[in-house]
């Protein structure tokens, strides 16, 4: 197993790509802290965990907040002592137009998605260093932080964001032993994603964008994410892998 004797912390880990995550990472051997701002979804993430044979722990935490993102971190450190692995996967996407974009709306997907990612990293990346054991962090970015969508202003910009903090992050940490990669998912079947995908003229529209043809699956990106977050990957860091379809590569 991959992740034998390795502690992991998710964030946004309730449902679609961070449960998948979750899931995959268990089943490899890690224990997994799950962390979101639902207590019946993480719950049931945790069981899910526990079904297949993996040892699990939920947090409620919204990472906004740096106080929540720090009890986050006692929390996991109080329960397993250790932390290898960080998956930044919390984050929002509220499609408004540019112009009709309120303030509001840009600051709470800052807040959560740009300044939740720099909170729960750096916490994470202190850890590891004091422990001395290097570690693995991964951000969620998106297609989006590289192509923009329109009606997306406020995603794009921060998932922009997130893939520079990534290469940021990695010119500093990578010597003393952290490795950081993003990843950045084209169009995957989550909750979020349904009314698109079910949507038949619209989907049919939109995966003429995609040279594969089809929506991706959460568990593709965790595929994705267990490969960033072994030691398959010791030599990868800074780097932003585009997990869509061919997407990107058509669009550019």
């Amino acid at each position: 197993m991959r992740l034998n004797g390795k502690v992991a912390l998710i964030t946004g880990g309730t449902l679609g790509i961070g449960r998948a995550i979750a899931l995959r990472f268990a089943q490899e051997g890690a224990k997994v802290a799950v962390s979101g701002r639902g207590r019946a979804a993480l719950d049931e993430t945790v069981a899910l965990i526990r079904e297949q044979g993996g040892i699990a722990l939920a947090i409620e935490a919204d990472v906004q907040y740096k106080k929540d993102v720090d009890a986050m971190f006692e929390t996991v450190l109080a329960e397993w002592g250790e932390l290898h692995i960080l998956v930044n996967n919390a984050g929002i996407c509220t499609p408004v137009s540019f112009l009709d974009m309120s303030e509001e709306e840009w600051d709470r997907h800052m807040a959560i998605n740009a300044k939740g990612t720099f909170l729960a990293a750096q916490r994470a990346a202190k850890e590891m260093l004091k422990q001395g054991t290097g570690g693995s962090i991964i951000n969620m970015s998106s297609v989006n932080g590289i192509n923009a969508e329109a009606d997306q202003a406020h995603y794009n910009a921060t998932k922009g964001a997130v893939n520079l903090l990534t290469m940021s992050m990695s010119v500093e940490l990578s010597h003393l032993g952290v490795r950081t990669n993003a990843l950045c998912p084209g169009l995957i079947e989550t909750r979020l994603t349904k009314p698109l995908i079910d949507n038949g003229p619209a989907i049919a529209e939109y995966l003429k964008t995609v040279p594969m043809k089809r929506v991706g699956q959460p568990e593709e990106i965790a595929d994705a994410a267990l490969f960033l977050a072994s030691d398959d990957s010791r030599y990868v860091s800074g780097h932003c892998l585009v997990v869509d379809g061919g997407q990107v590569t058509k669009l550019s």
